[in-house]
């Protein structure tokens, strides 16, 4: 790594295949087994982000202009939290668990659920967010035991050079490592066996981590965009729509997957919540969006010109902003209202400052016309009464829901999209459970043989007598219908069926007992 913290240097294509195998080895060694290595790593991070945020801020101001209240909020201080919060409860995730729902039958062979890392993860960091992004599954593969390689954003080449500074100074070089580079890197770390892969990006670079992942049917946690409404009733507050939808796309000049794409406005508040966004652009930006400090930047050149396509190619009408200027990368806030749900606003994902409005008869309308965009956005954004929003909610699908805001999330939910717009979740316990396999372990003592022995061949004779001991009876009818007093039923049958069955599993009680109380007497 070069003396210059922002320079970035791409890693030869050669040594990442020996990169790999290093942190393979290494787990295959059980060094990220125990509890207290994992939360010395962690812990370091923590620091490392602590003693670099002067350098974090910077970056981020280089790659997004992103305000210093952006950079803290939304990374900085996101990531720390996360930190100590995983540190805080680590222990007490990793800890076995008494497995759930267990019949009678089998609760002597003490079921638990013990959680195992997955061995060699990759996980593949993007450009809007590169350090709560990249990091926040970092920390989660870290608490979950894993070995890791990261691959940052090379979108955002001085954050990802700064994010290799502080790994590098804070963790386990051999478990931990940092592959930097662009197409070529990255085909290369696909072409390697993983034993997870966590990807945050576009959904067609999605498909491509998952068809690589395929051959070795390596499981994938995919986090990618998504094309989210925001469906605005006639009993919604103007205001508050447009405050909350606005602040969504002013933030990190609209580069977030959370945000919405398109809103759905019932016509007779239209006006309304038009007039109210022109008041909020105003408030926010009393100079303008290009002269104020707390309006980013787009990325680069690239996503620059694609988005400009998107508004010169909209049959809509822009009703605020609309400025633009490419050497700076800068694109301000802009309202633009169209007639159609196939306006290219609309049926593409803009990941850009554009709020773009389609009018809408009623409710049923706005919902169907969702449904009919995309069924599984990464969120949905509705504003309305407690009686149209459990409408809308039992009606859609999305990762998320955000009643009455805007791209909002609390740092501890659990965070994921749906169908196309991803698959897993992470964020709090999340991130961990994500990283780990949910491995089911039985004990079977020796002293249940004589009960086990119903099992083993010959089985002339057993079969009823299995049936009585095992068979649960219905509390419902042939019709669906619940059978009254089931409850009764069972509880005098100890778990339902016939009285024979429910004798029979008394007859396993006592002699369980009556086992168990001879071993209690030969230890005393």
């Amino acid at each position: 790594m070069a003396s210059n913290p922002f320079q970035l240097q791409y890693t030869p294509v050669e040594e990442i295949s020996a990169r790999v195998a290093t942190v393979r080895e290494t787990f295959a060694q059980h060094k990220t087994r125990e509890v207290e290595f994992r939360l010395v790593q962690l812990r370091k991070l923590y620091w490392a982000v602590k003693d670099h945020e002067k350098e974090i801020a910077e970056a981020e101001n280089r790659d997004l202009g992103r305000p210093a209240f952006e950079i803290y909020s939304g990374e900085i201080g996101w990531v720390e939290n996360d930190i100590v919060f995983v540190t805080k409860n680590l222990e007490k995730w990793m800890k076995d668990e008494k497995a759930p729902d267990i019949s009678l039958t089998f609760k002597f062979m003490n079921p638990k659920i013990r959680k195992d890392p997955f061995g060699c993860v990759l996980i593949i960091g993007p450009f809007n967010y590169p350090f709560q992004l990249t990091l926040g599954p970092l920390i989660g593969a870290i608490a979950a035991g894993n070995t890791v390689v990261l691959k940052p954003s090379e979108s955002a080449p001085h954050c990802a050079a700064v994010m290799q500074k502080i790994i590098e100074a804070a963790l386990d070089p051999s478990c931990y490592t940092v592959v930097q580079g662009g197409i070529p890197e990255t085909q290369a770390l696909l072409a390697e066996k993983w034993d997870k892969i966590f990807f945050t990006g576009s959904v067609n670079v999605g498909r491509i981590v998952a068809k690589a992942a395929a051959p070795h049917l390596t499981p994938v946690v995919l986090e990618l965009g998504g094309i989210n409404p925001a469906i605005v009733t006639k009993n919604a507050d103007p205001r508050l729509v447009a405050r909350r939808m606005l602040w969504a796309k002013m933030i990190n000049a609209g580069q977030v997957c959370t945000s919405q794409n398109y809103l759905l406005v019932d016509r007779q508040i239209l006006p309304l919540v038009v007039d109210e966004f022109k008041r909020a652009y105003a408030e926010y930006f009393p100079l303008g969006a290009k002269a104020s400090p707390d309006y980013g930047r787009i990325i680069n050149q690239a996503s620059f010109r694609r988005i400009k396509a998107q508004i010169d190619c909209t049959r809509g009408k822009i009703l605020m902003g609309g400025s633009m200027d490419e050497s700076d990368r800068f694109i301000e806030p802009t309202l633009v209202l169209v007639d159609s749900p196939d306006d290219p606003l609309i049926v593409d994902e803009t990941f850009g400052p554009i709020l773009t409005i389609l009018p809408v008869d009623d409710l049923e309308q706005a919902i169907h016309t969702a449904n009919t965009i995309q069924s599984t956005p990464l969120g949905i954004y509705p504003f309305g009464t407690k009686a149209e929003i459990a409408r809308i909610l039992n009606t859609t699908r999305s990762g998320g829901v955000a009643v009455n805001d805007a791209a909002l999330h609390i740092p501890t939910l659990p965070f994921g999209g749906v169908g196309e717009s991803g698959t897993g979740a992470y964020r709090g316990r999340a991130s961990f459970d994500a990283f780990v396999h949910r491995r089911p372990v039985t004990t079977s003592p020796g002293w249940v043989e004589s009960l086990l022995a119903i099992r083993y061949p010959p089985y002339a004779g057993k079969l009823e007598k299995f049936r009585l001991m095992s068979t649960l009876r219905p509390d419902f009818d042939r019709h669906g219908n619940r059978l009254r007093l089931g409850w009764l039923r069972s509880l005098l049958t100890l778990g339902g069926g016939t009285v024979a069955s429910g004798a029979g599993r008394a007859s396993i009680l006592l002699v369980l007992y009556v086992v168990l109380r001879y071993f209690q007497r030969s230890k005393l």
